[in-house]
């Protein structure tokens, strides 16, 4: 299976001819929309840089709500995060943990607040986790290595960070790679993962954003 980074909280899984795309966003951050096709879309929140369904094509099956669900070899876990106080309704987040090919990949979307013990028992177990790290409207870096560490993935992907080009205020992804003592990293355009090459240990993967500047 092969995870590629659109840009933002955008993700492609594909699996032979099975595609998934994570948090659609729209041409307003700053870059072109990814309007291949897909078999099955993930809608984290409302938020326009991540809920642009109808820019992907090839009629898919769009889960943005909590539930579990499965659909042509595809099954996903979705669990709604917890929101600040007085946060309404309509600005929740849902995390997602899609099974593509016996792999668990966990989307956790636009979290701002810790999971509770139910709720890492609903993702869990996870092998591959995509994660915010440019602050802002999300965690910051501290909840998100304690996040982690509660967890447990084999890799984790950081997304939702400060890229140029983006038209969204967050933060780079330095802090959190010094945070988990990673340097001289060099993105990649994109990860192939098997069952067979998981490590036991927790490794960071950076991947380089492939969408083109709008």
């Amino acid at each position: 299976m092969d995870i590629t980074w659109i840009a933002h909280s955008c993700f492609r899984l594909r699996d032979n001819e099975i595609v998934v795309v994570t948090d659609p966003f729209s041409p307003s951050i700053g870059f072109r929309a990814d309007t291949r096709p897909a078999s099955v879309v993930t809608i984290s929140n409302t938020h326009p840089s991540h809920s642009d369904r109808d820019s992907v094509t090839g009629d898919p099956q769009v889960f943005d709500a909590p539930g579990e669900y499965e659909y042509s070899g595809i099954a996903v876990r979705s669990v709604m995060t917890s929101l600040p106080p007085d946060t309404p309704q309509e600005q929740r987040n849902v995390a997602h943990c899609i099974q593509i090919d016996g792999i668990n990949i966990c989307h956790l979307g636009d979290i701002t607040q810790p999971l509770t013990t139910s709720q890492i028992d609903d993702l869990a177990p996870i092998d591959v986790l995509l994660v915010p790290t440019g602050g802002g409207c999300t965690l910051g870096v501290e909840q998100v290595m304690q996040m982690m560490q509660d967890l447990n993935p084999n890799i984790v992907i950081p997304m939702h960070y400060n890229i140029p080009g983006l038209e969204v205020s967050l933060d780079g992804v330095d802090t959190f790679l010094r945070r988990m003592g990673v340097s001289d990293v060099q993105p990649q355009p994109r990860l192939s993962i098997t069952q067979a090459n998981m490590t036991p240990n927790t490794r960071v993967v950076v991947l380089a954003a492939q969408a083109r500047k709008s």
